[in-house]
């Protein structure tokens, strides 16, 4: 029996710690690069160093977790990341660094030595939510943030990504310089555990579930739709500039493309999640003279982020013609598609199969910090936990009981030889 079941105690309590640091009063928030995330860095380095693990942090304000006698060398690495989106849930990768953390207390007090050192990376910034930019900390670490990235201004628009890792005392003249702040030999295999957050799993009834590869993406924060305002009952339709118009013809136009695409067999999802004209001029009798929208498409082909992206441009260009706007685009954002590792797929299923667990496979439409590992060369995998009510919201549900099974592949995964 896997001595994560042992664990169970210890886990809530970690969760409950969390849930009490972040909690804003409708739901979690740990803002990225700021006083959310750095009070669950502090809080699990405390709660490290009371089972007698050693805590560090790197050149980004990464936390690492090590036994006492880690050494540098070939080590699999166990991460995920500690931030939320506003008004999240408890679970969304905090989940994956308790579940690493657990494997090392586990390990400490068996007294067993792994097959290969193990650490925990407990990454910052992997939610775009805040910078306008995901996986900003494990980009960092592989010399994958530039000047663009680090001149972003958080939400709020209170100080760029720069500003904020200077605050930490980051090294920004290496990140600067595109260098890694990690040597990528130190890191024979990179493993992930994260909650599932969409329901496909709990339609399949599936605690567990072994990822295949990870969605990349194309983003644009701030699409801006300029056309003519004007009063909404003198302006007749052919001599209107309406940008609501051009901007809900163009979402109009990609939904048909993405319906055709998907029953060719396309792997693909769209998505304009901020709209709004400004709130200081719209009024009921005006017509817009200017919106601004954010666009993201994610596929697990490149090809196929590359296309829909060049159609969408082709859209806007011409509906800009025929309704007299034009669009303006901020700077494109783009994330990588990721496989997970072959090998790491097959041990995690036979593990699966060895403790009783589904040997299922899924493909992860949200993205996660492995995809940068998978994408630097890293053999890497993921386990996804069921989770009841999606993610990116205060309802996120996992079973404790799900979860332990899950870190238990996990300890498995690095406390036995392949």
């Amino acid at each position: 029996m896997s001595p994560l079941r042992d664990m169970l105690p210890l886990a809530v309590s970690l969760f409950d710690g969390l849930a009490k640091l972040g909690h804003d009063g409708v739901g979690i928030t740990r803002d990225s690069y700021g006083v959310g995330e750095t009070a669950a860095i502090e809080y699990l380095a405390g709660q490290a160093a009371e089972y007698g693990l050693k805590t560090s942090q790197d050149g980004a304000g990464n936390m690492m977790i090590d036994l006492p006698d880690y050494t540098a060398g070939p080590a699999i690495w166990i991460g995920s990341h500690l931030d939320s989106v506003p008004q999240g849930g408890n679970y969304d990768g905090a989940a994956g660094v308790i579940a690493g953390l657990l494997c090392l207390v586990a390990l400490r007090q068996s007294n067993q030595a792994p097959p290969r050192p193990v650490r925990v990376a407990a990454l910052r910034g992997e939610e775009s939510a805040w910078y306008g930019k995901a996986y900003m900390g494990s980009s960092a670490l592989f010399g994958k943030l530039d000047e663009h990235d680090l001149a972003l201004r958080r939400r709020n628009g209170s100080g760029s990504l720069a500003d904020a890792l200077a605050a930490l005392g980051a090294d920004l003249d290496n990140i600067r310089a595109g260098k890694p702040l990690v040597d990528i030999g130190d890191i024979a295999a990179y493993l992930e555990l994260h909650i599932e957050q969409g329901p496909v799993m709990m339609a399949r009834n599936l605690p567990t579930a072994v990822v295949t590869g990870i969605r990349g993406n194309i983003r644009h924060g701030n699409i801006v739709c300029l056309g003519e305002a004007g009063h909404s009952g003198a302006v007749p339709r052919w001599l209107r500039h309406d940008t609501v118009f051009a901007m809900a013809e163009l979402i109009s136009r990609l939904d048909e493309h993405w319906r055709i695409l998907l029953e060719r067999g396309l792997d693909l999802v769209i998505t304009s999640g901020i709209v709004g004209t400004p709130p200081e001029e719209h009024a009921i009798s005006r017509i817009p003279g200017r919106v601004a929208f954010s666009f993201e498409v994610r596929s697990q082909s490149n090809d196929t982020l590359e296309a829909f992206y060049h159609l969408m441009r082709t859209e806007a260009e011409t509906i800009g013609r025929s309704r007299g706007v034009r669009f303006e685009f901020d700077r494109r954002i783009y994330s990588a598609p990721a496989r997970m590792d072959d090998a790491i797929v097959r041990r995690l299923l036979d593990i699966s199969a060895r403790q009783g667990l589904p040997v299922e496979t899924l493909p992860s439409g949200a993205g996660h910090d492995a995809a940068i590992f998978a994408n630097a060369g890293i053999p890497s995998g993921m386990i996804f936990v069921r989770n009841a009510n999606g993610s990116h919201n205060p309802q996120e549900a996992m079973e404790l009981a799900d979860f332990i099974a899950g870190a238990g592949l996990l300890y498995d995964a690095v406390s036995t030889k392949a």
